[in-house]
């Protein structure tokens, strides 16, 4: 039996296939999601010109200096306006938030600090210079980036791209991951167990945990025990996919449809791997295009744990980000941990204050309710086996 390979020489492999995405250009509508391809930089000042903060009347600093003070409304600016507005000595200008600033005005005092009139404005306290105003550029100069390339793209990355004039925009798109579960024993969720069957739970873990890491996850339901069954399927699913996941199969006993079907392919390992859960990974790529394929093992916290550990960093990759091991952090452990030599351990922990993390009752790798419980990934170490309440300890935090 050949030796067992370290978590890094596998996640080294994945990461050394894996390619980027090539980019495309998008309607920002679509752009949710993925990651700037490009430096998007603002082709005006922002905001564009001198305009009004609040609901108010524009004056001279100095005409409001002394309070209160009455001033007649020479006339009203709404937002949008494109006429030119002047404001000579001792008077005041009706402004809307949003307004271009007239000519000459110093300050806004707000609507709130008047008697709100129409003709003319009884104004009760003095509103400094610059008083309620944005200054043209105060937000962004004219030229300046406002989005390097490899920005993950959210809300408010899809308010700035439309705000310097943006209608589409080059990103790398989210991956498409198509999740393969296999296992006679599966059944679909909803429907009556027959004997010997259970609810198949692992392409709902890893389609969420895929849409977590940026991905697009589709499910493409169970294939039984059969390799011909798989292998037809499979590539069903490769004129969609960017990435495949397939849950199960990848074990040393028989009945492993993935190994029967994608080992002699020539392209796809299927290693072990010194770890605890996880320990047979497959990876390899499949298909004309090369497609990357993620052999997980079936039992429901092996299969999360290799997704969080080698999965997610490819998909990064994938989408331009940063990537690398799962970043850790640390925490004190509030029981004593026991590992089997050899192997690094991801036990599962819940957090709790000031730094503490305490492993949950169950570590099963089967026991999915157990993993629901928790929060964190508590890492042991290959060379170490026993921790003691109050060690400190690394953590991946889920």
């Amino acid at each position: 039996m050949s030796p067992m390979r370290s978590v890094d020489e596998h996640l080294g492999d994945i990461l050394r296939t894996v390619r980027a995405l090539a980019p495309l250009e998008l309607e920002l509508e679509r752009a949710l999601g993925t990651t700037l391809a490009e430096e998007v930089t603002s082709p005006v000042p922002l905001p564009p010109f001198d305009n009004s903060a609040m609901d108010g009347y524009a004056v001279r600093a100095e005409d409001v200096a002394d309070v209160p003070v009455t001033l007649p409304v020479v006339d009203d600016v709404a937002a949008g306006d494109g006429r030119l507005h002047a404001l000579g000595p001792g008077m005041a200008l009706r402004i809307m938030t949003g307004a271009p600033l007239p000519a000459g005005a110093g300050a806004v005092v707000p609507v709130e600090w008047t008697d709100g009139g129409t003709a003319r404005v009884t104004i009760d306290r003095s509103a400094p210079k610059g008083n309620a105003i944005r200054l043209a550029g105060e937000d962004v100069r004219a030229g300046e980036v406002v989005l390097p390339a490899g920005t993950r793209i959210g809300p408010a990355q899809l308010g700035i791209l439309a705000g310097v004039g943006r209608r589409r925009v080059l990103v790398r798109p989210r991956p498409r991951v198509v999740v393969i579960s296999t296992g006679a024993e599966l059944a679909e969720p909803g429907t009556p167990l027959a004997p010997g069957q259970i609810w198949e739970s692992n392409s709902y873990t890893l389609i969420a945990a895929v849409r977590e890491a940026g991905g697009e996850g589709y499910r493409a339901g169970i294939v039984g025990d059969d390799a011909a069954g798989f292998a037809e399927q499979l590539d069903a699913q490769l004129v969609r996919a960017d990435v495949v996941i397939t849950s199960g199969g990848v074990s040393m006993g028989a009945y492993e449809p993935v190994k029967e079907a994608l080992g002699p392919l020539g392209t796809v390992r299927f290693e072990r791997v010194a770890m605890q859960p996880g320990m047979p990974q497959g990876f390899g790529v499949v298909g004309d295009d090369q497609v990357p394929i993620f052999a997980l093992p079936g039992n429901p916290v092996s299969s999360f744990v290799s997704f969080m550990l080698f999965v997610r960093p490819a998909l990064r990759k994938m989408q331009g980000l940063p990537t690398g091991p799962a970043e850790t952090v640390t925490a004190v452990t509030t029981a004593p941990l026991r590992s089997p030599a050899g192997k690094r351990s991801y036990l599962r922990g819940r957090l709790g204050p000031q730094g503490a993390v305490t492993p949950v009752r169950r570590q099963g790798s089967h026991q999915l309710a157990a993993l629901a419980e928790a929060d964190a990934l508590i890492v042991v170490p290959e060379d170490v086996t026993d921790l003691p309440e109050g060690a400190t300890v690394e953590i991946i935090p889920l």
